[in-house]
């Protein structure tokens, strides 16, 4: 009897005994559970292998992309009935024996060709079809677009270029292999002066894939058991190896009959489906298909009643026969067709034929079921789940005129996958309206495509657009520096007065206080001959403090320093106290800074024009704690910068990316205007946040930047910031993502209310969405999480958005930086500078790509200077006690 899982064949209960060389043949076709799970790892192996651009040639199964990678959303309105006519031309192969020709179907309408007439003959035949169907129209110069259903092996390249690989199930016409079907196409229809557009090209598994995705019931897998037998699924766009395609989803066809063409299947082939294979117009091709295709079940099934003939245990067969396995009428219907065939069969000859039918029928929908399993199994891995959930949308002659095939074929693929629960989804009207939604899906995505390039081009800067705010961050640094166009300069170039970066020689303990955002760090840095040991604390500025007044923000700070010393048992102690201060300040002195503006969202009053450092001194004497001594006061550039120049002695730039932006570096004291003295250099803090606020950089300002300018808390300042900073992209994303809403190209057009929220959409989020290899699934995710109900494709276009905002600013960045150490090379008359930037902020750390788009765009915009970026890992608060350990050398005992 057959294995565990595979339905064994019903016996005639009228024929006692059965016949050993029945039972013998009906044996051989049976296809045992184990073996077909054999096979499903087979097939999987080949599939990867298929999809590998390694390992592509070795592949029997050719899982040719389609360059479909949407499915249908309800809005393509070509598809519609009543909304006007979508062409669709269908070719189907003739039955093997029938005398039927081929056949081509325009919009419905039958029109007979030969299967033998020439690449121009044949193409030229379909176009005068398609002129015949379209006379009936009242407007004949109204340009249609048309897909086209192909179902042969195409080496696809676009959605509307395709060249044919082989012919198939019987059909040849000579001089089209190698060339574009397409094309054929297009010119035979505008010899005929038509005006209709080749759009899409698919073969029949994917139109009945998209036929099954509509009404709701989204399907991404699909099968034809017809003539020949193929498989089509939706996969993960960056398995699919042979395209560019990185993200998303995109529909493969499988071209599962030439599966075993590399002997694979020689374990299950039967000396009855050898002869057939011998016999075809194909030896040793499309082995699998000869298993399951319709065009050949026929004749395995002569083959066997041949070879039991010839052993007494049957009449002398004959040279055709149809599949009589129907439970009701079988037995009747199985005389009948025997009888026609001139032959005077038995009851007992047509029990036993129609008991060969069914096990042949039974194995193709076995093996189906194999191939399948195999298909789902990988779909499921690739998105990582643990039960995957799919419809899918089944199509062909033979599983729609046998009731068992598809009950066989849904019972085994569940024992083969089991981690996977599937809907089969008949196709109710053939491939044709899956080209006419292919087409509408198609044209649907071109004015996607159109409307998202029209809202995201003005955020794709060029090389000349950077080159152009590298000149004009060149022209704001020289004006900052004069002491008579300081004040004209939107780039402040604050002198810090640190003249000098660690040489190693500095020893003590010290104090830090790295204030820059919300959360702040208080460090005690014990500074050896061969090593810095450091013990901090974070502390959290509630809202209330940072918007409330100067007093409130000191007092906090203050009492955050005793709690740290209290903890360190510090109290006692008087050490230097280096404080990292990172907003704008007018430096007057290394102990003495003024508060130009706030930034970040602070707006704590009272403080602005006053010195920082008197007024932190003053909060410790409100608070009664006498022993703090601040020796240095450096922003946050300044502080990453010396603590990466205690590491390499050639960091002379600081760079922040991170909740706000800004760069320092060191400047030959004869260009610093604004300070006594021209020899040696001092570090100078650009504050190039406020880069633009003058209005020179109004030309790459979009709509979308400026709605995010005008809901800050200071509109009209730190322009650059507002195009760089992690405070401010997730807003500039969130409004770009509005009007793609209104454009109606996201989330279906429908209204979005949570995405009207401010803030909703944080900066964090484009550095998850942009993790290379993230499936989109997890994408989906998180704008479900944010109440934002995406469909595949929409996360997609939010990636797309991601993409586009972060390249921009890492773009910007690097167009500050290449005007910074450009102007150092010049300044020391180098051909060639070589120089580290310490950098620390969480979007340079955090961001999959910010970083690698900041470095390349700096290398083409300054290509004569060496930059290597040097992570700060200890935060600038180190590099404030650096700053602190300085200033206590250089003052000596």
């Amino acid at each position: 009897r057959p294995a565990r899982g595979i339905p064994c064949p019903s016996s005639c209960p009228k024929v006692q005994p059965h016949c050993p060389q029945v039972q013998k043949a009906l044996r051989a076709l049976t296809v045992p559970l184990e073996t077909l799970q054999v096979l499903k790892g087979h097939m999987m192996q080949d599939m990867r292998k298929g999809l590998s651009r390694q390992m592509h040639a070795q592949a029997t199964m050719q899982m040719l992309p389609t360059f479909i990678c949407s499915m249908p959303d309800g809005t393509g309105k070509a598809a519609r009935p009543g909304d006007g006519p979508l062409c669709y031309l269908h070719t189907t192969a003739a039955q093997q024996g029938s005398g039927l020709p081929p056949t081509a179907w325009v919009l419905g309408k039958a029109c007979s060709l030969s299967p033998l007439a020439m690449p121009l003959q044949l193409f030229s035949f379909i176009a005068k079809c398609l002129r015949q169907f379209l006379a009936g129209f009242s407007s004949p110069q109204r340009r249609f677009p048309l897909g086209f259903v192909f179902p042969f092996s195409c080496k696809q390249t676009q959605l509307d270029k395709a060249e044919l690989t082989s012919w198939s199930k019987g059909f040849k016409c000579t001089g089209v292999e190698g060339k574009d079907v397409v094309q054929l196409l297009q010119s035979a229809i505008n010899k005929e002066e038509l005006y209709v557009d080749v759009v899409a090209l698919m073969n029949d598994t994917v139109g009945t894939m998209m036929t099954s995705s509509v009404e709701d019931k989204a399907c991404e897998v699909a099968i034809i058991i017809d003539a020949g037998t193929n498989s089509c699924f939706m996969a993960e766009a960056q398995q699919v190896e042979m395209v560019e395609e990185s993200s998303g989803r995109m529909c493969v066809n499988t071209e599962w009959g030439c599966f075993g063409d590399d002997t694979t299947l020689s374990g299950i082939m039967t000396t009855y489906d050898q002869r057939v294979d011998k016999e075809s117009s194909n030896p040793g091709k499309k082995r699998f298909e000869k298993l399951v295709g319709s065009l050949y079940l026929g004749e395995i099934v002569r083959h066997v009643l041949v070879a039991l003939a010839a052993e007494k245990a049957v009449f002398t067969g004959s040279n055709h026969c149809i599949l009589p396995c129907s439970h009701e009428d079988g037995m009747a219907r199985t005389r009948s067709t025997l009888e026609t065939l001139g032959l005077r069969p038995s009851e007992r000859d047509c029990c036993r034929v129609q008991q060969v039918c069914r096990v042949v029928v039974s194995r193709a929908a076995a093996l189906c079921a194999a191939g399948l399993a195999a298909i789902l199994t990988h779909m499921c891995q690739s998105r990582e789940l643990e039960q995957l959930y799919v419809n899918i949308g089944v199509d062909g002659e033979l599983y729609r005129d046998y009731t068992r095939f598809g009950e066989i074929l849904e019972s085994v693929t569940g024992l083969l996958a089991p981690e996977c629960t599937i809907t089969l989804l008949p196709s109710v009207d053939g491939t044709g309206r899956g080209a006419a939604i292919v087409t509408a899906v198609a044209l649907r995505l071109a004015d996607q495509r159109r409307e998202v390039d029209q809202l995201l081009s003005p955020l794709r800067l060029s090389r000349s657009d950077l080159q152009r705010v590298q000149a004009l961050m060149r022209q704001e640094m020289d004006l900052g520096l004069g002491k008579e166009t300081n004040a004209r300069s939107s780039v402040r170039m604050l002198p810090t007065y640190v003249r000098a970066t660690p040489d190693g020689t500095e020893r003590g303990e010290f104090l830090a206080l790295d204030l820059g955002g919300t959360n702040f760090r208080v460090l005690v840095v014990r500074v050896a001959e061969d090593s810095i040991r450091m013990a901090s604390e974070i502390y959290v500025i509630p809202t209330s403090i940072i918007q409330g007044t100067g007093v409130e923000l000191f007092n906090h700070i203050v009492e955050c320093i005793m709690d740290f010393q209290l903890k360190q048992d510090l109290m006692e102690q008087i050490l230097p106290l280096g404080f990292t201060f990172s907003f704008p300040c007018q430096q007057l002195g290394l102990d003495k800074a003024v508060l130009l503006s706030w930034t970040k969202g602070f707006n704590a009053s009272g403080c602005v024009g006053q010195d920082v450092v008197q007024l932190l001194r003053d909060a410790a004497l409100r608070k009664q704690h006498f022993t703090l001594k601040v020796v240095a006061v450096v922003n946050d550039t300044v502080g990453t910068m010396m603590s990466c120049g205690y590491d390499d002695p050639k960091c002379e730039i600081g760079l922040i990316v991170g909740t706000g932006t800004n760069a320092c570096y060191m400047e030959e004291m004869r260009n610093v205007g604004t300070v006594e003295g021209n020899e040696g250099r001092m570090c100078i803090n650009m504050e190039w946040g406020a880069f633009g606020d003058n209005g020179c950089l109004d030309h790459i300002f979009t709509n979308f930047d400026q709605m995010v300018d005008e809901k800050t808390i200071n509109p009209g300042k730190q322009r650059f910031e507002k195009l760089i900073s992690g405070m401010y992209l997730g807003e500039i994303v969130r409004y770009i993502l509005l009007a793609m809403v209104e454009k109606r190209v996201l989330f279906r057009g429908k209204p979005c209310p949570k995405l009207q929220t401010k803030d909703i959409f944080q900066t964090k989020f484009l550095s998850t969405i942009e993790i290379d290899g993230l499936a989109l699934k997890k994408v989906l995710a998180i704008l479900r999480d944010l109440d934002l109900h995406a469909s595949f494709e929409d996360s997609v276009l939010v990636r797309e958005v991601c993409q586009t905002v972060s390249l921009r600013a890492a773009q910007l960045c690097a167009a500050g930086m290449a005007a910074v150490v450009e102007k150092m090379r010049e300044n020391r008359g180098l051909d060639q500078l070589i120089v580290t930037v310490g950098v620390d902020g969480t979007l340079y750390k955090m961001h999959p790509h910010f970083s690698q788009n900041l470095q390349q765009t700096l290398q083409v915009l300054a290509p004569k200077c060496s930059v290597t970026f040097l992570q700060s890992e200890d935060g600038s608060g180190k590099g404030a006690a650096l700053v602190a350990a300085v200033a206590c050398r250089k003052a000596g005992p």
